[in-house]
């Protein structure tokens, strides 16, 4: 028997070859408009409902019409079986709605006075999810070890075969922004439409993204260009459970250790994390040692920090 899982406008399974070339010419009979599709065999649509064969052997069918389908043409047709009203497909981490394939968005940095802004984002479809699954993909905050973070960045890239973008703004490049922007939630917003614009560049098929809620829901999308203002964006408060979301805040994190490795190393001594007392007496000893105004090359000057440590020096 065929693996299959629902919900009344989604819906999965997983199907053989000559299921898949049978259906095809069942719906090329039918005046279904086919299309190509990246990882697919093909694409099928037809009002208001959508049916994709991956090549991985799985059949998804979306949209309105979705519980007609399956009863009426997919289960008598080509399943020959009657299951459909068992197991629903679930997000894996909300445990609730039906998982679909979209797009997730997330940052690093934003709290810590030295190093970057980094946002990465994801593309996580019915094959790749399982992989990240897997993996055991959950919000980078939840994982303490840089290792363990590095090793799961490159799990994640490969798994998503190359659906994914990262922006790594560094601090020079940081603070002339914000000196355009002149408020952080505007730059955070530019910062999540061009890792969103880069996305649908390497994986055109997703019209769907889902980003963390930080500020009002416009200023993304006004940031957004053409292309990325035809996606359904949803932003949400600890978005991070999602998992491709999570997978995105694995590579923004890993990106943003790694920069700061590197920064650290510029700077001759260990940059810390976050903005803490300790960050203070960091930044006091840089601009003691090279100038106030090296702190640009490793630091966003509009933290409090920053005048803490001018205030300091006079």
């Amino acid at each position: 028997m065929a693996e299959k899982a629902k919900s009344k406008n989604f819906y999965v399974c997983k199907i053989d070859l000559a299921q898949i070339k049978k259906l095809e010419n069942y719906l090329r009979d039918r005046g279904w408009k086919f299309s190509d599709m990246q990882y697919a065999h093909w694409k099928a649509a037809m009002d208001k409902t959508n049916v994709v064969a991956y090549q991985s052997g799985k059949l998804t069918v979306q949209g309105k019409g979705t519980e007609d389908f399956v009863i009426y043409i997919l289960e008598p047709e080509i399943l020959q079986t009657v299951g459909f009203g068992y197991e629903d497909i679930l997000n894996p981490d909300a445990g609730e709605e039906p998982f679909y394939p979209h797009g997730g968005v997330d940052e690093s940095g934003k709290g810590d006075f030295f190093g970057p802004l980094v946002i990465a984002s994801v593309f996580a479809d019915n094959d790749t999810v399982d992989n990240l699954l897997k993996i055991g993909v959950k919000d980078s905050k939840a994982i303490k070890s840089p290792a363990k973070i590095k090793d799961m960045a490159n799990r994640i890239r490969r798994a998503v075969n190359g659906s994914f973008s990262i922006v790594s703004i560094g601090p020079e490049a940081y603070n002339r922004l914000y000196g355009n922007f002149k408020n952080l939630n505007r730059l955070l917003a530019w910062g999540h439409a061009r890792a969103i614009e880069n996305l649908l560049e390497k994986a055109p098929q997703c019209n769907d993204v889902l980003s963390d809620k930080f500020a009002a829901e416009h200023l993304i999308k006004n940031a957004l260009q053409e292309r990325g203002r035809g996606i359904k964006l949803r932003q949400q408060t600890k978005a991070e459970s999602d998992v491709a979301v999570a997978a995105a805040s694995i590579l923004a994190r890993d990106m943003f250790v790694r920069s700061m490795d590197k920064l650290s190393q510029d700077a001759g001594m260990e940059l810390p994390k976050g903005a803490s007392r300790r960050v203070q007496e960091c930044a006091i000893r840089i601009a003691e040692r090279d100038g106030v105004q090296a702190l640009e090359k490793y630091a966003k000057l509009h933290f409090k920090t920053y005048q803490t440590v001018v205030d300091a020096l006079n």
